[in-house]
């Protein structure tokens, strides 16, 4: 069985969260398992503003994406610390993340015989773009 661990704040919930959760899947395959981290309000803050959306509200709304087989807490904003725990087969990275954070990244998946798959990263689906756009211009969000 594949376990593929990906991981997101969800604050706002949108189309590049969906595709991801759903190559996530695609990946773990039938019989495989797409784990879930959702960040803590204290592990988005080491690197953005305090999510709108309470934890638990993102917990629940992660839980309800036919994506999804298990979501779990994630207490920092890397996911090291989670996959060294579960040791999954596949970690999803966006590339709008630091070249030496994947890089460590790839190297934990090695030593636990996995692999890191990079997915691009579009600036039109951001949680932060769309948040930015409704308290700017009022107007709505468009792709």
């Amino acid at each position: 069985m594949k376990l593929v661990y990906s991981y997101y704040v969800l604050d706002i919930v949108h189309r590049g969260h969906l595709k991801m959760m759903e190559n996530a899947k695609a990946i773990a395959g039938k019989d495989g398992k797409s784990i879930i981290g959702i960040l803590t309000d204290e592990a988005v803050m080491e690197k953005k503003q305090k999510p709108i959306l309470s934890f638990d509200e993102r917990f629940d709304l992660a839980n309800a994406i036919k994506y999804v087989d298990l979501v779990v807490a994630q207490e920092t904003y890397s996911p090291l610390p989670n996959v060294k725990k579960i040791k999954p087969d596949i970690l999803m990275e966006s590339s709008s993340h630091t070249n030496e954070a994947i890089e460590e990244a790839r190297e934990v998946m090695e030593s636990i015989g996995g692999k890191v798959i990079v997915i691009p990263y579009y600036p039109s689906q951001s949680s932060t773009s769309i948040k930015n756009n409704i308290k700017n211009n009022g107007e709505k969000y468009e792709k």
